[in-house]
């Protein structure tokens, strides 16, 4: 990964591109600008993004659309940036790909904060990208869905729990809400909310946690969710 991260502004607003673009670039990082998704995706076909800041307004397709499509050949980073309030588009944004929402109007220093974090959750490298993640002496392979101890033993886990179980290894060291993991979940129960995720929570505990009353991987914090702190292996 390039020590200068590059950051896509996709902004049909000129004035509202260009400081954003200026107030990135001053911050330390490469900006590119496009005015719509045509315009993102030839920049993408000719160099690489590590972060999209993505309008949602936007003339022809909306950021939402370009989400979708970006989401089925890229892991790219994405914080949609909109003037809208309603929680069903925030939702919707998060379920269809995106990592962050931001509203307008918006502090730019809360913006730099929101883009430094994504970027350092992207660019955990190695261990982002690997198909089998090891942990605390387990083994868990994202491609055939299976969980094995340090002794070889198999543990089973429900659809909701392997999805719960991959959203924590994608974000490990972060703090996640109990309204963005359930996001993650796409085989949804009856009537899905909070509880959905503590009751799960409870259920991975039980399959990784050598103590699950006290537990060193999938840590509670208070009044916010969760933060996965087991310790990755790169062998």
């Amino acid at each position: 990964m390039p020590d200068v991260q590059h950051i896509i502004v996709v902004e049909d607003d000129e004035v509202t591109r260009a400081k954003l673009s200026a107030y990135l670039e001053t911050a330390g990082h490469r900006v590119s600008e496009a005015a719509d998704g045509q315009a993102l995706r030839d920049i993408m076909e000719r160099d690489i993004a590590d972060l999209i800041l993505l309008d949602i307004n936007l003339p022809g397709e909306d950021g939402l659309d370009i989400t979708r499509q970006l989401r089925t050949r890229s892991n790219v980073g994405i914080i949609l940036l909109t003037g809208r309030t309603s929680d069903v588009d925030r939702v919707l944004g998060l379920e269809i790909g995106a990592d962050d929402y931001v509203t307008k109007p918006f502090n730019p220093r809360e913006l730099l904060a929101r883009v430094k974090a994504l970027l350092r959750r992207v660019n955990q490298g190695a261990i982002q990208d690997l198909p089998v993640k090891r942990f605390s002496g387990h083994l868990f392979d994202l491609r055939t869905r299976r969980l094995r101890k340090k002794n070889g033993e198999a543990v089973p886990l429900t659809r909701a729990e392997f999805e719960l179980l991959s959203a924590f290894v994608a974000w490990p060291g972060t703090v996640l809400s109990r309204d963005r993991l359930l996001n993650q979940i796409t085989h949804r129960l009856p009537e899905p909310n909070d509880r959905t995720i503590d009751v799960l929570v409870r259920r991975l505990r039980r399959k990784l946690e050598v103590d699950p009353k006290v537990p060193e991987m999938i840590v509670t914090v208070h009044g916010e969710g969760y933060i996965f702190s087991a310790e990755f292996e790169m062998y």
